[in-house]
């Protein structure tokens, strides 16, 4: 990689550590939940309406999902929903809350590896306990130079990032695995956008992907980073 590049950005969930497959579980369990109101194609559709419409209120996290399952819940049943299963969605919720970190594979050689080479700047959108204490109990947080929790990922979030904790987006990579939020809006700011694709996608997250764009990178798995990174693939 070029000697020019000085910041490595990290995405933390579905990056570092499992994150979609327990949404995957809760929703799974709220269609049974709802099973006598609701097929589960037609419950998914309007829980994926109700967070398009709730990100701006509740932003992204495991506290606006449970309560876009819950109005969810009160809209698909006409608002017969019985308290049980209001019940049920909050401890649902609150497990997810409680859940321990799960690592991806290569996570942590991967960062251990890079740290002390470059800057690197774990950046992740969602709730700020929740982030906070995943990032606690992955045992990573030594490795980085600065964490930012955002409301969102847009271009001027990497600018500023980078800006502040780096050299800024000219000399900074970004890793992650959605394209919508760490590879094209870290493109745009003038940076790399390097994307390591996750087992599931969350709809709300995908993108074209930038084909043909000389500063956009796709692993197979983290475990290919330091080697792309080495290897002046990125010059």
């Amino acid at each position: 990689m070029s000697q020019t590049i000085t910041t490595i950005g990290f995405d933390a969930d579905d990056t570092l550590w499992q994150n979609e497959e327990f949404f995957r579980l809760t929703e799974a369990r709220f269609a049974e939940l709802l099973a006598e109101f609701a097929d589960p194609d037609h419950l998914a559709e309007r829980l994926l309406q109700a967070e398009r419409r709730n990100l701006g209120k509740y932003g992204f996290g495991i506290k606006g999902f449970m309560l876009s399952m819950i109005e969810t819940a009160i809209e698909v049943t006409e608002a017969r929903v019985p308290a049980s299963v209001i019940a049920e969605i909050i401890a649902e919720g609150q497990e997810m809350l409680e859940h321990p970190i799960h690592l991806l594979p290569h996570a942590a050689e991967v960062v251990g590896a890079l740290a002390g080479q470059y800057k690197l700047v774990l950046i992740t959108k969602g709730d700020l306990l929740d982030q906070e204490r995943k990032l606690a109990q992955s045992g990573l947080g030594e490795f980085f130079d600065a964490v930012e929790i955002v409301s969102d990922k847009v271009p001027q979030t990497y600018i500023r990032a980078f800006m502040r904790h780096g050299d800024g987006p000219e000399r900074a990579v970004m890793v992650g695995n959605s394209m919508k939020s760490d590879v094209v809006p870290a493109i745009e700011a003038g940076g790399w956008g390097v994307h390591v694709p996750a087992k599931y996608e969350w709809e709300i997250e995908k993108a074209e992907a930038p084909v043909g764009h000389p500063r956009f990178r796709v692993l197979s798995d983290l475990g290919e980073l330091p080697s792309v990174l080495g290897a002046g693939k990125m010059s």
